[in-house]
């Protein structure tokens, strides 16, 4: 198995991420062919299920996009679940201490590294027998999402964690955690300077940041601002974005016509 986000991390390109949040293999294979490096399945707050996010990685399949999921919670059942069913990378939640990474890298990797049971059921079928145990340590990613004050001032110690590959910003919560309003693309100067801090820190230690944004506007800035990993919209939000805009134009242009 070879990861193509570690791959344009390490050329120095940009990883530009789809979300899903809609249950459904065919949502899964047009977003996969409209030009995502990677695309996330969401089962923390999208509404998918196990078999959603399978039917959603086998409708991928076929397309040059690395499949991720960000799971529920620190847990290692479904964190390996998700694994096995061929997830190249996890996102989890609230990660908000260096032992709660921990824990989180540990249910990721096999022994001796980690923790995680071997059962590839839908990963394994992908190489030859045995090729993807020797490799998934190195390929599969663990994005802890650092988004509460907790996690903020713990932020050194769980970049320190070995085995994590890169973060992920979820900007909601993280203003939300310090008394703002809950929205994607933040402009107050003590979330920039959280930002500011944190690209230097991953910087340092070769981790790769990430950050979902409510658009390509919020996305191009946080990657001038240094992020490597941008998540424009989830699939329903894409969609609700493009329709309201169009009945707008149309409205307005049929009205000028008239």
């Amino acid at each position: 198995m070879t990861n193509n986000v570690k791959k344009l991390w390490a050329s120095g390109k940009v990883v530009i991420n789809g979300w899903l949040a809609i249950p459904s293999g065919f949502s899964a294979e047009v977003m996969a062919q409209c030009g995502f490096d990677s695309i996330t399945v969401d089962m923390q707050h999208g509404v998918q299920d196990y078999q959603s996010m399978v039917a959603c990685f086998q409708a991928m399949h076929g397309h040059p996009v690395t499949p991720m999921v960000r799971v529920p919670w620190n847990e290692p059942g479904i964190i390996g679940k998700v694994l096995d069913a061929g997830a190249y990378g996890v996102i989890c939640p609230m990660i908000n201490t260096k032992e709660e990474a921990e824990r989180f890298v540990s249910s990721c990797k096999y022994p001796p590294r980690g923790t995680r049971s071997n059962g590839p059921v839908r990963a394994g079928l992908y190489g030859t027998a045995g090729s993807y145990q020797a490799t998934a340590n190195e390929e599969t990613l663990c994005i802890p999402m650092l988004e509460t004050r907790t996690a903020i001032a713990n932020m050194e110690a769980i970049l320190d964690v070995e085995g994590i590959a890169g973060v992920y910003v979820g900007p909601s919560d993280l203003g939300f955690s310090y008394g703002f309003p809950p929205k994607l693309d933040r402009e107050e100067p003590e979330i920039l300077k959280i930002y500011d801090k944190l690209l230097k820190e991953c910087d340092k230690r070769g981790i790769y940041p990430g950050i979902h944004c409510s658009g390509a506007e919020g996305a191009a800035r946080n990657i001038k601002l240094g992020f490597r990993l941008v998540t424009l919209l989830n699939d329903c939000g894409l969609m609700a974005t493009f329709a309201k805009m169009s009945i707008a134009q149309t409205r307005k242009e049929a009205q000028g016509k008239a």
